[in-house]
This record gives structure tokens, C-alpha cells and sequence, in this order.
């Protein structure tokens, strides 16, 4: 395709704007690793969440729902959109005690919640399995996504493509610390939203599709247009709807919808001002991220099976594109290139702006882990801060290069989607009940991390190479629950065959952050001077759910008007908007 001297001119203003808030935030950020990494704990609740929703608005995202729903129609996303329930869990329950423990990054947690050589293990192997392995994973999602994008709409290769890439982010990321990401994606988000509206826009229009009402009624397109699953198909009942409501969201861990909070979330919730900034962010960020931002990535996916409604399309119109790298994720940026002067110099901006704002929070949040959770507690706790923010910087670029390097082998973001949920398996319901049981320990933790990860090697390399049973796509749940049932059986046993944290850890981590103290009941027995947290748990958990059901009803509701079904969008939109009335109205009521 061509792209004009306007489109170029578009592509470099934005990388210039992005480097010189680098800059500008490097004059703080240089001054302590607390600043580095945290921003000095004094950030705003709007500038938090607007980060959260740019990070996880990464440049693979639009091309796994456009996967999802190419194969699986519009509601294959409920393998992500049951995650909201994590998500609202976070706001109302988890958001303040994070926010208490005043913690740097969420493995510190814990050594304020274990103690011992147990909890020193857990910290420092997490602060690499996370920090390096897991980071470098997702980020080499997000950098395959841009290979595809820019191999599809600039003819660049996959080595050309990184460098740009990742030489602009690594410089700004580096410089500016957090602060730096977090002004960034606030600047990025705008364009990100922007670019993602002005294209599917514009693709609804084009002659081969012709009008919203071609689109929805195209047969190539009217099968998959349903939000919830037909429910007398249990073949996609099941997996597409069932499992992630019933157990994926609670019992999986997974970068960004980490049960109890955690990652880069958690990160941003320890840097804002205090509580009540924490809550607003994560708040801000779910109803954003689940309820207003997909559907563009859905009309365009919609859209890209009437154009190229088979692979073999998309090999014809592009034989540039290497084979390894074909999927039905590619469709996302095939699509794009019809776009015209100007709207695709903004939209190639707004793509760079979803790789280097999910690129630049993992790389902070990745070094993050490796300097303070490894570096200055295990390898030199006597360094000075300059010494730290300079293993910071260093950490950021090596964390990059690796990535770059996973990514030319990867294939397609589904693919890696898949394998983190099943590593993750298992686990999740650990990082909700550590808050408010005091009886989990580290052992815990290091049984299902364990556990978790054997499950997933054994079903991603070893199953079908022994000759068993190959589990098909369609009934590839099974995996997964299989994984749950057998972590959880585990380290719930492990639980109750080894010895509690010591009293005087679980006291401190009690006082410090203050859970109700539902599962603290035999501990606090006795200690009968101890005062009991009686705190709001009910109360939360029911704005939860109402919450929930709010930002599930916006979701519907934007379908609905999209769809021209105004009976079912009004009745939406008025559940939503009920239940927003209700969520600020019992949030005032809350300490």
C-alpha cells in the first residue's frame, strides 16, 4: 500500500511527541528507584486508569479478537470478557489493600505476607518466572502483533519491524520511569481510540461491504453475530461461555486479570495517591476495557469475512507475508490497509501507539520485578538509588531483546492466549484467599506455581507425543480443567499438611493491611487484645456483582444499538445505567 508524505509526517510527530514526554519525565525519574518505579506514590485516579485500559489496548489485542471472532463469531469473547469479574473484584475489594500494604511491587507482598526462607524463594524466583519469562512472553505477543501489522501495511520485515519499534519505546521507557509510561499512554490511549473508531468507521463504507446493514446481514457475517453462545450448542456453550463464567476467572492467573489484583495493575494502584484514587482507577479501567473499546476490533473482524472470508485470501492479496506468520489474526491489519491518506497515517499511529504503551508498562513493570525484587534484595541490598535506576534501564533493554527474539517464532496471539491460561491454571483462587485466610502459606503458592506449570508442559508438548487421546480444539476446556482441579486439590492439601506463617508475620501483615478478618477468626482467638477488622466484605462483594452487571449491560447495550435491536438496547442501557446509579451511591457509603 502506499502511505503518503501526510501519513509519514502523522507516524514521525507521534514518535517525537513520545520521546520528548520520555525526556521531560526523565528529570524526576532518575532520582530514586521508588520514583522510577512508582512515581513518587501521588498519582491520579484518571491518569492511572486511562494507563491501565492504553497497556492492555496493546497492538495484539485487536488481533486476538479478530482470531476469536473469526473462528468462534462475536461472543468466542467471553473467553476474555468473564475476566470483568475479576476486574470488579479488584475494584471493590482489592484496590484499597493494595494500596494499604505501600509495598514497591506486588512480590514484595510476599515477604510481608510469609515469612522465612519460603517466602525469600518465592519472591525471588517469581521476580524472574514473571519479571523475565512471563514478561517476555506477552511481550513477544505484542511484538508479533506489530510484525504482522507492518509487514501487512509498510512491506516491513519482522527484524525492521522490531527495531523501530523497540529502540523508540526502550528510550522513552528508560529515561522517564513510570511517570514517563504513565504520561505516554495517556497520550497514546486518545490516538489508540481514536485510529481503532476512524477505521472500522470508514471499512463499514467501503464498496465491497456498503452499509452497517449489509455487514450484519452479509451470510458470511449473520452467524456470528450473537453476544451469548446459542445455548442447544454445548460445543461452544461449554468452552466459549460456561467454563470462563464458571471457573476460568477465578481459578486462572492470567497478565492484566490477575485474580486479588496484581502485575501492572497492581503497580498502579501502589502508585496512586491513596485508596480511594486506587479504587477510581481500576474502576475507570474495567468499565472502559470491557464495555466501550471492543466493539471497532468486532466490526472490523466482522467486516474482514466478507473481504477475505479464507486464509487463501489472504496469502493471495499479501504473498509477501511469511507462512509461519498467516493466521486469522492477520485479517485485523488486512483490513486496514484500505484505509486512505491521512486516516491511515493516524491509524498506523494509533497501532504504534497500542505496541509501545503495552511495551513500555511490561518493560518498567518487568525490571521492576528484576531490581527490586531480585537485584537489591538478593543480589546487592547496599546499592544506591542511582546504582538501581541504572539496573532499571538495563533490565529494560535486555528485557526487550528477548522479546524481539521469542517473537519470530511465535505464530499467533490465540496460540500464546492459551498457554498462559494454562500455566496460570489452578492458582487464582490463591490470590484471592491469601488476603483473608490465614492459614495459606509459602508453601502454597510454591505447590500450585509447581503443579500449574508441569500440567501445562505436559498438555502443550508431551500428551500427544505419548500416544494418547489427542484432545481436540473444540474440547480443549477439558485441559484447563483438568489443570484447576488438580493444582487446587494440591495446594489446598499442602495447605493443611504444612505449618502456618509464624503468628508475629501473620500479626504484622493483619495490622498493616487491615482484610476483615472472616478466615483471621482462629488466629485472632488468641490474641484476645487483637481488635477484629470487621470491615465490609458483603457489602463489596455485592457491588461486585452489581457492577458487573452494569459494565456487562453497557457491553450489551453498545451491541444492541450497533445490531439497530432498539428494544433490547434501551432495556440495556437502562440496566446500566441503574446500576451505575447504584454502585456511586453505595461507594459513598463505604470507609
Amino acid at each position: 500500500m502506499n502511505i503518503s508524505i501526510i501519513d509519514w509526517a502523522i507516524i514521525i510527530s507521534f514518535f517525537v511527541i513520545s520521546m520528548l514526554i520520555g525526556v521531560i519525565a526523565s528529570k524526576t525519574a532518575g532520582k530514586n528507584a521508588k520514583e522510577f518505579f512508582l512515581s513518587g506514590r501521588n498519582m491520579p485516579w484518571w491518569l492511572l486508569g486511562v494507563s491501565m485500559v492504553a497497556t492492555t489496548f496493546s497492538a495484539d489485542t485487536p488481533n486476538l479478537v479478530t482470531d476469536i471472532v473469526r473462528k468462534n463469531g462475536v461472543s468466542g469473547n467471553w473467553v476474555w470478557w468473564a475476566f470483568l469479574l475479576t476486574g470488579m473484584l479488584t475494584v471493590f475489594v482489592y484496590a484499597k489493600l493494595w494500596r494499604r500494604s505501600e509495598v514497591t511491587t506486588d512480590l514484595e507482598f510476599y515477604e510481608l505476607r510469609y515469612g522465612g526462607k519460603g517466602a525469600a524463594f518465592l519472591r525471588a524466583f517469581r521476580a524472574l518466572y514473571l519479571g523475565v519469562f512471563f514478561n517476555v512472553v506477552i511481550m513477544a505477543t505484542v511484538s508479533l502483533a506489530a510484525i504482522k501489522i507492518f509487514g501487512v501495511m509498510l512491506g516491513l520485515s519482522s527484524w525492521e519491524t522490531l527495531l523501530i519499534v523497540s529502540v523508540v519505546t526502550v528510550i522513552y521507557s528508560s529515561l522517564g520511569g513510570l511517570k514517563g509510561v504513565l504520561l505516554t499512554d495517556f497520550f497514546q490511549f486518545f490516538i489508540a481510540m481514536g485510529g481503532a473508531f476512524g477505521a472500522a468507521i470508514y471499512i463499514v463504507g467501503l464498496p465491497e461491504i456498503g452499509s452497517l446493514s449489509n455487514l450484519l446481514s452479509h451470510p458470511n457475517v449473520s452467524d456470528k453475530l450473537n453476544i451469548i453462545p446459542d445455548f442447544s450448542d454445548w460445543n461452544l456453550l461449554i468452552p466459549l461461555f460456561i467454563m470462563p463464567l464458571a471457573v476460568q476467572w477465578w481459578a486462572t492467573w492470567y497478565p492484566g486479570a490477575e485474580p486479588g489484583g496484581g502485575g501492572y495493575i497492581a503497580q498502579r494502584m501502589l502508585s496512586a495517591k491513596d485508596e480511594k484514587n486506587a479504587i477510581g482507577a481500576t474502576l475507570l479501567f474495567n468499565i472502559t476495557h470491557y464495555a466501550i473499546r471492543p466493539w471497532p476490533w468486532i466490526i472490523i473482524a466482522l467486516s474482514s469475512l466478507i473481504v477475505f472470508p479464507q486464509l487463501s485470501d489472504m496469502q493471495e492479496a499479501f504473498p509477501n507475508i511469511e507462512s509461519s506468520k498467516l493466521g486469522d489474526d492477520l485479517a485485523y491489519s488486512a483490513m486496514l490497509t484500505f484505509l486512505p491518506t491521512g486516516l491511515i497515517g493516524v491509524v498506523l499511529a494509533s497501532l504504534i501507539a497500542a505496541v509501545m504503551s503495552t511495551l513500555s508498562t511490561h518493560l518498567n513493570w518487568g525490571s521492576s520485578y528484576v531490581v527490586n525484587d531480585f537485584y537489591a534484595r538478593f543480589i546487592k541490598p547496599e546499592a544506591s538509588d542511582k546504582e538501581l535506576v541504572a539496573v532499571g534501564r538495563l533490565s529494560t533493554v535486555g528485557l526487550m531483546v528477548l522479546a524481539a527474539l521469542l517473537a519470530t517464532v511465535l505464530s499467533n496471539a490465540l496460540e500464546a492466549f492459551n498457554i498462559l491460561l494454562q500455566i496460570g491454571a489452578g492458582t487464582g483462587l490463591i490470590f484471592i484467599l491469601r488476603w483473608f485466610w490465614w492459614r495459606i502459606n509459602a508453601y502454597t503458592e510454591i505447590s500450585a506455581m509447581i503443579v500449574s506449570f508441569i500440567v501445562a508442559i505436559y498438555f502443550e508438548s508431551i500428551h500427544n507425543k505419548l500416544g494418547f487421546w489427542p484432545i481436540p480444539d473444540d474440547m480443549a476446556y477439558l485441559k484447563l480443567l483438568f489443570g484447576v482441579t488438580l493444582t487446587t486439590i494440591t495446594w489446598v492439601s499442602v495447605t493443611l499438611l504444612t505449618k502456618p506463617e509464624d503468628d508475629k508475620v501473620l500479626l504484622s501483615f493483619y495490622r498493616k493491611v487491615r482484610p476483615a478478618s472472616w478466615g483471621w477468626k482462629k488466629l485472632l482467638a488468641k490474641y484476645p487484645d487483637e481488635k477484629e477488622e470487621i470491615g465490609q466484605l458483603p457489602m463489596e462483594i455485592g457491588l461486585m456483582l452489581i457492577g458487573s452487571v452494569m459494565v456487562y449491560a453497557a457491553l450489551f447495550a453498545v451491541g444492541f444499538w450497533i445490531y439497530g435491536e432498539t428494544v433490547s438496547a434501551i432495556i440495556a442501557t437502562i440496566v446500566s445505567l441503574a446500576g451505575g446509579i447504584l454502585v456511586f451511591k453505595s461507594w459513598k457509603k463505604m470507609r
